[in-house]
């Protein structure tokens, strides 16, 4: 199969532009793909695409995909570069039009940015039907031509590491338990000689005094892990860190504040924080970047048991803090507290936390974008511009001290793990409450929750979950690298 991209007419009379592979191809069958295209009805709109079979004996079947206007860059008003998501987009379409043919291979046309495409391309494609009988047939996407073969292979690596995050969010909660999880990214950088991977006992976690992480694992039977992991890619291996900490439960039932059982299956995603940013890591691995990222990810289920945390307890952080759980369904707070503790032994340049932390951002933001909340401007401006080439949005939220009153204000320990107002900015609370772990001057937190799965708001992404935003996570670790180089 062959994917080709045609651009709309900027004028409404005009005739629509191919892009030059495109042209290439139609001259090659002398004219007969621009006849067909003009004979089918109107004018492809962007994200489309149309079939047509017998043209060249070495495409049988060839799919034209609509790429919008040609000279789409920046979209101030939407944040993301316009371009790149209408070839990612649109070559999904045709992977997909190619893969309903049951076509081993594809050939895609590199639309003017190579990366895009490989992006559209894999990203597309990709299904969790590991445990199906029956199941779709593999299409292998290939550069058409050869001139953009250098940005078409870093595109496939991004886009194999954000799959790589949607399949273990996917996965049934019994597949990826925490040890589980641990074993399967310790597998994907078993071959790289730079880093090293520590899978941490529930002892280590013990003498750590990571007493909020362990009161949310000791309600399971399956017992916690806190993975570590080291990727020494700077050229100096004493540089300071990038630290990325990931919010890692396998299953969230809400344990004592039980969730309804309505959806809690998708509650096997609770482990997104940890899924993106071990993902981001396993691909700055894969692309050699040149600095040193940590990462940690405090893996354990949230079960209600005689053995969970009850509401009303009182833990204790490593930092010394004391909390009352006063919903044990805020648990993710309760792992990243003792997490960013830790981060701070390692002089971080920066340490980004991850997690499907709040209903509370789904609701405000939806899966439109991440919600970031940071004490830094620079590590704002960083993510933001990563995420306007990767068309995986960010948008800033607040870090008022106004919610930190709704945390510290807690009558029998140092915070509560829940706002005083329930409700009312569960996404800034929360936020908040992270906060009061972090020292550091350059932290952000991701809450990850609106953007956990897809239904069809992403077009080159099937629904399901979503692995985002692991790209934008491996675009601003690769400029941070640049950075740092400079």
């Amino acid at each position: 199969g062959l994917v080709l991209g045609i651009y709309s007419s900027e004028k409404d009379e005009g005739a629509a532009q191919f892009t030059s592979a495109g042209d290439a191809f139609n001259s090659l069958v002398s004219g007969k793909l621009r006849e067909l295209l003009s004979m089918c009805g109107p004018p492809l709109k962007k994200g489309k695409a149309r079939i047509f079979h017998g043209l060249h004996q070495d495409f049988p079947s060839v799919v034209v995909v609509g790429l919008g206007k040609k000279n789409a860059g920046v979209n101030d008003q939407e944040n993301w570069n316009e371009g790149k998501e209408n070839i990612r987009a649109a070559v999904a379409a045709g992977c997909r039009q190619i893969q309903d043919l049951e076509i081993p291979c594809v050939e895609v046309d590199p639309c003017g940015d190579a990366q895009a495409a490989a992006e559209g391309a894999v990203l597309g494609l990709h299904e969790y039907n590991e445990l199906k009988q029956k199941k779709k047939p593999v299409v292998t996407p290939q550069l058409h031509g050869s001139a953009e073969s250098e940005a078409w292979q870093k595109g496939v690596i991004y886009a194999e590491g954000q799959n790589l995050a949607r399949y273990l969010m996917e996965a049934p909660a019994n597949y990826i338990t925490p040890i589980k999880f641990a074993e399967r990214i310790e597998q994907k950088l078993r071959s790289f000689s730079n880093v090293k991977v520590h899978v941490r006992p529930e002892s280590w976690i013990a003498t750590q005094q990571m007493g909020a992480f362990l009161s949310v694992a000791k309600g399971s039977a399956e017992p916690p892990v806190f993975l570590e992991i080291h990727y020494l890619g700077g050229a100096n291996t004493n540089d300071s860190p990038l630290v990325f900490v990931g919010k890692g439960v396998t299953f969230d039932s809400g344990g004592i504040s039980l969730k309804p059982s309505s959806g809690m299956d998708a509650m096997r995603a609770d482990m997104g924080g940890a899924a993106t940013v071990c993902s981001a890591i396993v691909t700055a691995a894969a692309l050699n970047l040149p600095l040193n990222i940590i990462g940690l990810a405090p893996l354990c289920e949230n079960m209600p048991s005689g053995k969970a945390n009850k509401p009303g307890d009182v833990v204790r952080a490593k930092n010394g803090k004391t909390i009352q759980v006063d919903n044990t369904d805020a648990e993710g707070r309760l792992l990243l507290a003792d997490a960013l503790c830790y981060a701070h032994d390692f002089n971080a340049r920066a340490i980004v936390n991850a997690a499907t932390l709040t209903g509370a951002m789904d609701v405000a933001l939806g899966s439109a974008a991440t919600g970031v909340f940071t004490n830094s401007s620079w590590l704002w401006s960083h993510l933001y511009e990563a995420s306007i080439l990767t068309g995986d949005r960010v948008w800033r939220m607040p870090l008022f001290e106004h919610y930190t009153k709704q945390v510290t204000d807690c009558p029998l320990a140092d915070l509560s793990n829940i706002g005083k107002y329930s409700r009312a900015g569960g996404a800034c609370t929360a936020a908040a409450f992270l906060k009061e772990f972090v020292t550091a001057s350059h932290w952000a937190h991701l809450d990850i929750a609106g953007v956990m799965s897809n239904k069809d708001e992403v077009p080159y992404l099937r629904k399901g979950m979503a692995g985002r935003p692991t790209r934008t996570l491996i675009e601003f670790a690769a400029r941070l690298s640049q950075d740092s180089h400079n």
